[in-house]
């Protein structure tokens, strides 16, 4: 998954070293707090070895215990434009409701929008898994 954002982002002439990248969600499931077994942090961890800061938000996930679980930090929001690349990891009703629109406003004026989850129509992400 991180190979195909990376190479999304290249084909766009985005640097990765030193990128931002939001990660939308951190959860096992959609609409849940449960943060057993979820499969996020092996993306954050992957990133981390392109030497990209990453911010994970997630409206379901406890603080608390991510940073204890995982030693992951939370954003209580992410800043608009701030983003070379916006991955949608978890499916949660409030990511749906926000739309594409409001979710590429995070990014920069150029930036790779990634749906892992088909969140979105085909036609408003840059690329799916």
């Amino acid at each position: 998954m991180v190979t195909q954002l990376v190479k999304a982002m290249t084909k766009r002439r985005l640097s990765v070293q030193g990128a931002r990248i939001l990660i939308m969600g951190l959860t096992f499931k959609e609409n849940c707090p449960d943060l057993r077994n979820t499969r996020v942090v092996d993306i954050v961890k992957e990133l981390a070895d392109y030497d990209v800061q990453a911010d994970v938000f997630d409206p379901w996930a406890d603080t608390a215990e991510a940073q204890h679980e995982y030693s992951i930090t939370p954003v209580q929001e992410p800043e608009p434009g701030a983003y070379d690349a916006i991955i949608i990891a978890v499916a949660h009703c409030q990511f749906k409701s926000m739309g594409a629109a409001a979710i590429r406003a995070l990014g920069k004026p150029e930036h790779v929008l990634y749906d892992l989850k088909y969140l979105l129509p085909v036609a408003d992400s840059d690329i799916r898994l």
